[in-house]
């Protein structure tokens, strides 16, 4: 895992490819080209690059019509921008409507850093999973991220791919197959089930470690469909250890550990903590010390396997 490498910046290389292979894919974004990493496709395709500034809702509906006229339209802003400012114009233009249009979100969390509480898209993850018809993918890593770009393209509906602005570890090997709905067995476990998503699963694989060396024996559910989450794999994890500790750079309402805990209590109810951001905004700082400040560090996890386990029966 030496090799890091943003998924904004994955992002643009998948969509950048996709472009060469399909005449259909057109790329909108809201001022931010290179920011969210759509420049290199405006660039090699400016007939196919819509450049809409600042204003998400209308790049939305202009993405719904694009859809509607048989394209494949990716459209590309910060989180806190194309989940919240255009909010009703996905709802109503895209997921209503169930077009086809990719939403590629960067900047999600609060490792958005120094730009502070205002950006740091919190609950974007929340928003997106309650609408129906869309997909909701949060890749871990740079490989993830080039599969789930590739998925959302040949899904016929609305997906929302979450993605960061730092640097992250790069997990898979290039022969890694992303199936959309399916959650991927990292480690095995017989104490404690780990479930996390985005950055977190670099820091649920790190606690693991810290673990072994207590006598505790985690597994690893990297969860990078969100919707529709992967419900089998949650249950069996759950029935196989007893106890799951979730993980997200994100709030834990209504985000990953509200639809584990969706999910276990409707067919298997064992005692669950979340790991994320409490019920608060984000704050400037760099990544590090957000992660530390907010409790995403692996040493929380390790805390919260710790105490999880005391509940188990």
């Amino acid at each position: 895992m030496s090799k890091k490498i943003a998924t904004r910046e994955a992002y643009g290389e998948a969509l950048l490819q996709l472009g060469r292979e399909n005449l259909d894919v057109v790329a909108l974004d809201a001022d931010l080209a290179k920011s969210t990493k759509t420049y290199d496709f405006g660039q090699n395709f400016p007939e196919r690059f819509f450049d809409m500034g600042v204003a998400e809702q209308n790049m939305i509906g202009t993405a719904a019509g694009l859809a509607a006229a048989g394209k494949i339209p990716f459209c590309s802003s910060f989180a806190i921008f194309a989940s919240g400012r255009a909010f009703e114009q996905v709802r109503n233009s895209v997921a209503y409507t169930s077009v086809n249009v990719k939403i590629g979100a960067s900047h999600a969390g609060i490792t958005v850093g120094e730009d502070g509480g205002s950006h740091a898209s919190v609950e974007d993850i929340a928003i997106m999973r309650v609408l129906p018809n869309m997909t909701v993918f949060v890749p871990a890593d740079a490989v993830e991220t080039a599969g789930a770009v590739r998925a959302a393209a040949a899904i016929n509906g609305p997906v929302y791919i979450r993605l960061g602005r730092s640097a992250v570890p790069v997990l898979h090997g290039e022969d890694f197959q992303f199936e959309p709905g399916k959650a991927v067995v990292l480690r095995e476990g017989l104490d404690v089930t780990i479930i996390a998503t985005g950055i977190m699963v670099v820091a649920a694989l790190e606690a693991v470690d810290q673990l072994e060396a207590k006598g505790i024996r985690a597994g690893v559910l990297d969860i990078h469909t969100i919707k529709p989450i992967d419900v089998d794999a949650i249950v069996n994890a759950a029935r196989k250890t007893g106890a799951v500790v979730t993980a997200e750079e994100h709030s834990i309402i209504g985000g990953l550990g509200g639809a584990v805990a969706e999910a276990l209590v409707e067919h298997c109810p064992v005692p669950l903590k979340r790991v994320g951001i409490p019920d608060q905004f984000g704050e400037s700082g760099t990544p590090a010390e957000l992660l530390e400040k907010f409790g995403l560090t692996p040493g929380h996890i390790v805390a919260a396997v710790e105490e999880v386990i005391t509940r188990k029966a």
